[in-house]
């Protein structure tokens, strides 16, 4: 049997089907998710501070038994991230106003360079995975590269990956560059996948220190 191998997406073209596949590849939660509660527990240093957490059907994280408040709002802040990027949304709902050029191709695969609403929006794909993403948010600019991936049977997730934010207009960096170790892990052993841990290490941006925080989630279960 002989077994086709798609043609090089050649630049200038248009690559929409390529980037709708790996938009499509990613892991998102079923219709229906119903929430999650478990154990939370933040470090940094020698300093461990621990708590309990609820995410709702409405994707809303809410964290007690903390007192500090600024690790509280960190906790809830990690949770809601990585829910929201668990919506299913059609690639039509979200890019069906945006044009896809192909750009050149290095190692993190096929520039991909949006055009229409998200004008300026660039991203890299491989193997039917967005491995960068360079998208305009409410006024600046986030650059992400994934490292790795874990793969759910059902769409992947990004394990290992950096973010960094920079100004629009004058490309100056915003802060330092944070890298990210995130573990997900099944429900009940078979779904839907969460964060199970989170290392964020922050590199020194201006006058600041390189900061290392891990966020762990235990004792998860689903709420009825």
């Amino acid at each position: 049997m002989t077994v086709s191998t798609p043609a090089l997406i050649t630049p200038g073209s248009d690559c929409r089907e390529a980037f709708r596949a790996a938009y499509e590849n990613r892991y998102t939660w079923d219709p229906g998710f119903s929430g999650y509660s478990g154990r939370c527990i933040w470090q940094q240093g020698e300093r461990t501070v621990e708590g309990r957490f609820e995410v709702g059907a409405d994707l809303k994280a809410k964290v007690t038994g903390v007192d500090d408040a600024e690790v509280e709002k960190a906790m809830a802040s990690q949770l809601w991230e990585v829910a929201i990027h668990r919506v299913r949304r059609t690639f039509d709902q979200v890019h069906g106003d945006n044009t896809f050029t192909a750009g050149s191709t290095t190692d993190e695969g096929l520039e991909v360079l949006v055009g229409g609403k998200g004008e300026g929006d660039r991203y890299c794909i491989k193997n039917r995975v967005v491995t960068m993403v360079h998208r305009h948010i409410h006024g600046t600019v986030v650059t992400i590269h994934t490292g790795s991936t874990t793969d759910t049977g059902s769409g992947y997730l990004s394990r290992t990956y950096t973010s960094q934010y920079a100004d629009p207009t004058t490309g100056e960096l915003k802060g330092g560059k944070s890298t990210f170790d995130d573990r997900f892990v099944p429900l009940k052993g078979e779904g839907p996948w969460v964060l199970a841990s989170r290392r964020v290490i922050t590199a020194a941006g201006s006058g600041e220190d390189v900061s290392e925080q891990t966020f762990l989630f235990e004792d998860l279960q689903p709420l009825a």
